[in-house]
């Protein structure tokens, strides 16, 4: 049997190492794919009781939303462009009162800017390679639950966190919707009532942390007594409630932190 002329061979030898790299990299990308579908299938699931919370919840929400004078498909996008519960209450108030654009957006800010530091958090997780769009998206659908469930788990994909998003925010936007129809075809008693099951959930969210800490407890009462005050004394009731939310909001927590701040148990029991 007579050998292959070098020059003939080189076409073949190129084309076995071409099969072989495509090779490689199709089982890279199916593994890729592959995951990638492992982990929003695993958020999409996990997010199934987030969603149904939210539903409640942001139903009553579109009952303070359609208080204000807003349409079905105005709550519905308010909710989808702003996954919070505190902010969107604020939202509803300060459109009722009538509120200047930038006193609006300073209030939502002060409010959601937990969900700032929430992202950071989350940020950490990332790997170095992983386009600044994910990071993006990630934090733009972050919320307390869907963070709590994010920075819990042990290999994170922002994949996972696209899946609860995918249920959740859904969830949460076309119950607002409802929520404004609702309070449109209910009778004037029902809606105050179904009014009131919002401030039940902030209650709900606030009672366990202040039966576990004392200063959270105290600015909890202080924030209670000082919202009070601030809504019938004179000349601080002519300002709007918006601002008055951020400036007691800013101060009580300032305050707070500055009389109990919060320990670094981990870096205390390092130092011993």
């Amino acid at each position: 049997m007579g050998s292959i002329p070098v020059g003939d061979a080189k076409p073949l030898i190129q084309m076995s190492q071409r099969f072989f790299y495509f090779q490689a990299y199709s089982k890279e990308l199916y593994f890729f794919m592959n995951d990638k579908a492992h982990f929003f299938a695993k958020g999409l699931k996990e997010g199934i009781p987030v969603a149904s919370g939210y539903f409640a919840v942001a139903f009553s929400l579109g009952i303070v939303a359609r208080n204000s004078g807003l349409s079905a498909f105005q709550g519905f996008l308010a909710s989808l462009l702003n996954t919070a519960s505190a902010g969107e209450y604020s939202l509803f108030e300060s459109i009722r009162e009538g509120v200047t654009y930038a006193e609006l957006a300073l209030s939502i800010f002060v409010i959601n800017i937990r969900y700032f530091l929430m992202s950071c958090s989350l940020s950490q997780r990332f790997a170095p390679s992983v386009n600044i769009l994910h990071r993006f998206f990630t934090g733009f659908g972050i919320t307390d639950e869907i963070f709590a469930l994010s920075v819990s788990q042990k290999n994170y994909s922002p994949f996972y966190t696209y899946g609860i998003i995918a249920i959740a925010v859904p969830a949460w936007s076309i119950a607002t919707a409802i929520g404004v129809c609702a309070g449109t075809i209910l009778p004037l008693r029902v809606v105050s009532a179904l009014s009131v099951a919002l401030f039940g959930m902030f209650l709900a969210i606030i009672i366990p942390p202040v039966k576990k800490d004392k200063a959270v407890a105290a600015c909890v009462i202080s924030s209670f007594v000082l919202s009070y005050l601030s809504s019938v004394l004179p000349y601080v009731r002519t300002i709007s409630g918006g601002m008055r939310t951020v400036v007691l909001t800013l101060v009580i927590s300032a305050v707070m932190a500055f009389i109990s701040p919060l320990r670094d148990s981990q870096g205390a029991s390092d130092e011993e």
